[in-house]
This record gives structure tokens, sequence and C-alpha cells, in this order.
């Protein structure tokens, strides 16, 4: 079984050796993880175990986990995610399908109703529930709990549905984009070369083959060389991308576009935020909340010279835009609306690049609201939309 798990990741492309094999499995026999019973291992413990021992480089993580849970068909790596909320409360038992007139019965809460509604409901439930439209449950129309219907509400666990939580209940690990994806066409790339604004610096490394011939001709022939300095695109560029929840459906695309970036900006600075911009920053998603890059500290570090590009879907609730602690993940003090009008007063020249279609941004209440703090300037992830944003950002 683990020679055939070896084979697995070796096909996953992970640079995994037979001597990292061979140690993990006198670890296995040494009895490192330990079983947490005389005759079963805990799969946690074998998966900690095996990333240690054959996986040395943090950015083949999670190609290890894709390969990992592929291989053992699904198997869910457990953490504590909900300290306060049972895991078995969120345990989900059956699908509910709602009539377009049942789900419009169903109405909303205003913002501060939800959060105190939630508290409420913490203190009183005691034991699980399904399909009711109360207490925090999976299946049903409560505001609270996952895999049933409700126009707005808190996720607690789970996958999203419907993409209407207006916060979510639970830790989640997000992965870099990965820079070296090789890109299927070069479309990406000329679209971004709009963007270009060529001067010459460093050594003398490129031949001036002009100057040599006329050096040549006018010393009789004898071979003159005339070197001159490499020229570099000069642009300066401020990446900021979008990573996680419903950005997962356009990674693919975003790898191709942050790898043509990576490769014809020598000037390029980026982080990473999720749904809207807040009060900090990070450039990994394993440390976001260890290694923040306070968002005053990135607008004071860089010039108004460099040019701002957001990258993302701007599909979120649109409390996270413009109610402080609006945001899915932790109570923002400012709300995100603020720290975007910042950034763009700091960069009057940016753009936002948009992977949605952009026959569904007028259904979407929240990419109104981004477009217009960002003057209008959104674009679609699309060869003509990079076009018109790089045209834009060169004037």
């Amino acid at each position: 079984m683990l020679i055939d798990f070896f084979y697995a990741l070796r096909a996953a492309k992970l640079p995994v050796s037979v001597r990292e094999f061979l140690t993990l499995l006198e670890a296995l026999q040494a009895g490192v993880a330990g079983p947490r019973s005389q005759d079963a291992w805990s799969m946690e413990d074998f998966y900690h175990l095996s990333r240690t021992a054959l996986v040395k480089d943090e950015k083949h993580f999670d190609k290890f986990d894709r390969a990992f849970a592929a291989y053992f068909k699904g198997v869910e790596l457990l953490t504590d995610i909900t300290k306060d909320i049972p895991a078995d409360w969120l345990r989900k038992m059956l699908e509910r399908e709602l009539t377009p007139e049942q789900k419009a019965a169903i109405e909303k809460m205003g913002w501060d109703e939800l959060m105190e509604t939630l508290r409420k409901r913490l203190e009183e439930q005691k034991e699980r529930h399904e399909g009711g439209s109360k207490w925090i449950g999976t299946g049903g129309t409560s505001p609270f709990g996952h895999g049933g219907y409700n126009p707005q509400g808190i996720r607690t666990g789970g996958a999203g549905k419907n993409k209407s939580a207006v916060k979510v209940w639970e830790q989640r690990a997000y992965r870099d984009y990965d820079d070296t994806q090789e890109l299927g066409t070069r479309n990406i790339k000329v679209a971004l070369r709009r963007l270009r604004k060529f001067a010459r610096t460093g050594s003398d490394l490129e031949l001036d083959l002009p100057d040599t011939i006329r050096s040549t001709a006018a010393n009789a022939g004898w071979l003159d060389i005339k070197m001159v300095p490499e020229r570099h695109n000069n642009v300066k560029l401020l990446l900021l991308m979008d990573v996680g929840g419903t950005m997962d459906e356009h990674i693919q695309r975003v790898e191709e576009l942050f790898s043509a970036v990576k490769s014809e900006f020598k000037h390029l600075e980026f982080y990473y935020f999720h749904n809207c911009v807040y009060d900090f920053m990070w450039k990994n998603n394993r440390r976001r909340f260890a290694e923040k890059f306070p968002t005053w500290d990135v607008i004071r570090k860089y010039n108004k010279d460099y040019k701002l590009v957001f990258v993302g879907d701007a599909t979120m609730s649109p409390y996270e835009i413009v109610q402080p602690g609006g945001s899915v993940e932790y109570n923002n003090e400012e709300a995100g609306a603020e720290w975007l009008q910042r950034l763009t007063h700091a960069f009057p020249r940016h753009a936002w690049i948009n992977p949605e279609p952009q026959g569904v941004w007028q259904y979407r209440q929240s990419i109104a609201i981004i477009q217009q703090l960002v003057g209008g300037r959104m674009f679609p992830l699309s060869l003509k939309g990079l076009e018109d944003a790089m045209r834009l950002l060169s004037k």
C-alpha cells in the first residue's frame, strides 16, 4: 500500500526520493507517530509524519495535500476549527432542496440582529439539529450552519453552496498562487507588454550591433565591438491578489496571470488579501496570521510611481466592504471601503482585474460597490480586458 502511495506522490510531480520513503518506513516501524489505539493508526498522525519525512520544502505542501487526499479517497484531516461548536452538529445528513417560493419566504436578518442571534444560539443550543429554521445545524433554513439555504447568514463549517454567507465560522487554509505555472498561450504576456517602459540599466551586457558596424567600418575593417547596458522594463508594479473562498474557482487563470507578471516585470511587489483589503495583508498564506504586513506600511513603503493592480472576483457580502467587523475572518475595526479608498488615493494609477465573467457583474451587489470604489477601473481577466487595463495604466 505504501509503495503505491510513494508512486502516487511521484506521479503528482513531488520531488520524493527513495531515501526519504525509507525514512518514513523506519519512523513507522519505530512507532514515532504512535497509534491512538492498539490496532489502528491515526490517519492524522500518519499525514503529519509522512509530510515531515517526504516533503523538504513547504512550497510543495499543497501538492502533497492534494496527492494525499486523492490517494486515500477523500480522507479529511481534522483540525480544531470549531472549538465551541461540536463537529456532530455540522455533520451533513441530507441535501434539502427548496422551491423558489419557499426561498422567497425566508427573510434576511440585519447585521446587528444576525450577530446577536448567533450569540444567543451558542448560549442556548445543547444538541445537534438538522433541517430546521432556528438552530445551528445542517440542511435547513437557519442562518447558522451549512448545507441548507438562507439568503444571508453565517456559514458554520462545511463548504459554500449558495455564496450568501456574510461571515464564516472556521479557520481556512489557503495556498499561495504558483508563480511557476506554465502558460498554455502567450496571450497574457502579449497583453501585459502594453505596459512597458524600457530603460538601459546595469553593466554592458548587450551587443550594440549598429554601432559595432559603424565603428568597424570607420576603423578600416578592424573589428571594433561596442556594448551597451541591457534594456529592462522599468515599470514598477504593486500586485494585490485575492485568495481563497470563491477565488478557488479561478486558481488556474490567476496562476497563469501571476506567472506572466513575474516574467514581464522586474520591479514587482505582491501581497495577498481575502475578499477585501483591510488593515493588513500577507505574502505567505500558511503564515498569514503570523506574518502580517500592515496596509499602512505598504502605502508608506512604495512611491506613487508604482502602478497598483488588484486581482479578485469582488464577490462577497456587501457587509465585508462597508461594515466595520464585516470581514469573514476577524473583526476589522475599519470598513474595507476605507482601505480601498486609501490605496487608490496613494496610487492614482490603479486597476482591478476580475476573473468573474463580465456578464454576471450586474447581478453582484459587491462588484458594483468595488467598481465604484476604484473609479470604474475594473476589467475582466480576458485578453481584451488585460489590454484595456494595461493601456489605462500606461497613460
